[in-house]
């Protein structure tokens, strides 16, 4: 029996991460993939989406430009866009697989063995592989549970990845669907409504069983993203409860209802269930070695990416904290860091930054306000609209805003921002170093930015809490906010 001082099981991001971690500690590494490496941080996730969103993007922004001066709208073929997709799909596959390759050679043969096939705890310290019939076992020191997520579906919605889809199958439609409903309306749901609405072909609807879109950020930001959906013809079915959905002379119908007794039911050409994803930890074996779950009992429990069992790892998606690519990669190498550096200091999850792909782009860190106000923390909080930056009016991108959340004290040290609009996710990555490093905002004020940029929206507003703006907000009221926030409770700041 071969033995290995890791073995990883899952090729995706977390998994990858964590096999190349170990490589820098000269470990032999055992990865065991059963599908394709990358995961759904290449395939149907968010390399192939956020693919699809720059596309969109691009054509939108023609469109901004050209429609208003008479001219018709810029029109791209879905075969382009598939082609496209294709390219960018397989540059990353490319890059993974002779990568695996040249780390086989020689040189570092002895150190990772790549195995093809589906991982089986036997043991706290074997794992079985079986691909094609064939099954070996291979036994580790230590092992990573790495096996990722699917997306999640409903027992009364019957699934084909043709009519009925979930982001699996919606890569490879053939056209533009005329028209398409997507059961869901966070990040994911409006993701896909604003790639289809900006490449106007396609009538979107989205389901929110909810009052708002993107129930999770604030108010501000909801109502700007749904206004521009709306303006873009795209129905937002709010409130709503989808009571059937099913396939009809090929054709989808769903039907909703309403918490005033209203119902009505809609045909469209396709639909796209984005209603999360569901870990894969089916088929791993752990009740052979006694892996407990979450208390949910859907994830992975684990203390700080260690579970239950010593020597066991779990990350990424099952894992069951943040399904982020970044945020996978990121515990994967906690937890090699772990196993052969004996690491002792915890993993943060206070300085997260992410991105939504909307329109316009929303960029966040830390905290937002809703939470502050849930949590009872007094803060302060300053806004800066993006007409007042050089760079947005430059692009003739004006839309959005920055917001930076800060205790309510002397020190004003960042909690959280959110960036709305053009080049939202350039700005993000300053603050989230300074929540890590638990500094106070006169750093930012300091720096010399570059002119013209996005980020110097940032610095005004670090100097509008310092009360040393340029532009000061009792002037451009509808510009510039500067508040407390108290006990739910918002009282403007003084500010010159």
């Amino acid at each position: 029996m071969e033995k290995f001082d890791l073995i990883v099981i899952g090729g995706g991001p977390s998994g990858y991460a964590a096999a190349m971690r170990a490589i820098d500690f000269g470990k032999r590494v055992c990865l065991i993939e059963r599908d394709k490496v990358g995961g759904a941080g290449v395939y149907n996730g968010a390399l192939s989406s956020k693919t699809l969103w720059e596309i969109a993007n691009r054509v939108n922004s023609i469109n901004e430009m050209i429609v208003p001066m008479g001219r018709k709208p810029f029109e791209l073929e879905w075969s382009d866009v598939s082609k496209t997709l294709a390219e960018a799909v397989f540059e990353r596959k490319f890059q993974y697989s002779c990568h695996i390759k040249l780390l086989q050679t020689e040189t570092m043969k002895k150190l990772l063995s790549y195995e093809r096939g589906s991982g089986k705890l036997i043991s706290k310290n074997e794992v079985s592989i079986k691909y094609e019939g064939e099954t070996k076992t291979v036994w580790g020191d230590n092992i990573i549970l790495a096996s990722g997520s699917r997306p999640r579906k409903v027992d009364n919605i019957k699934v084909d990845e043709s009519s009925i889809l979930t982001s699996n199958g919606i890569d490879q439609i053939d056209n533009y669907p005329k028209s398409l409903v997507i059961v869901g309306a966070g990040v994911i749901g409006c993701e896909y409504a604003t790639i289809f609405s900006n490449f106007g072909k396609t009538k979107v609807y989205i389901i929110d069983r909810q009052e708002r879109i993107l129930p999770f950020e604030d108010d501000d930001i909801s109502k700007l993203v749904a206004e521009n959906l709306i303006k873009k013809g795209v129905t937002i079915h709010s409130n709503a409860k989808l009571e059937r959905m099913e396939t009809i002379a090929g054709e989808v119908e769903y039907e909703l209802s309403y918490p005033d007794g209203k119902t009505e039911v809609i045909r469209v050409e396709k639909a796209l269930l984005s209603i999360g994803r569901v870990p894969n930890v089916e088929d791993l074996g752990l009740e052979n070695v006694g892996v407990k779950m979450s208390q949910r009992g859907v994830h992975i429990g684990d203390d700080d990416t260690r579970t239950n069992i010593p020597n066991i790892y779990a990350v990424g998606d099952v894992s069951g904290r943040i399904a982020l690519v970044n945020m996978g990669e990121i515990e994967a190498r906690h937890a090699v860091e772990k196993m052969f550096d004996l690491k002792t200091e915890r993993l943060n999850y206070d300085n997260i930054c992410t991105i939504m792909f909307l329109n316009p782009e929303v960029a966040s860190v830390g905290m937002n306000e809703q939470q502050c106000e849930q949590q009872n923390i007094p803060v302060k909080v300053v806004k800066l609209d993006f007409s007042l930056v050089t760079r947005a009016i430059a692009m003739r991108k004006t839309q959005g805003f920055f917001k930076i959340i800060v205790t309510n004290d002397k020190e004003m040290r960042i909690l959280g921002m959110r960036a709305v609009g053009e080049h939202a996710s350039t700005a993000i990555q300053a603050v989230g170093l300074l929540i890590k490093l638990n500094m106070p905002i006169e750093v930012l004020s300091e720096l010399i930015h570059p002119h013209p940029s996005i980020v110097e929206g940032i610095q005004e507003c670090v100097r509008m809490l310092l009360n040393r703006s340029i532009f000061k907000s009792s002037v451009f009221k509808d510009k510039l906010a500067c508040y407390s926030l108290v006990e739910g409770v918002k009282t403007p700041l003084e500010r010159l």
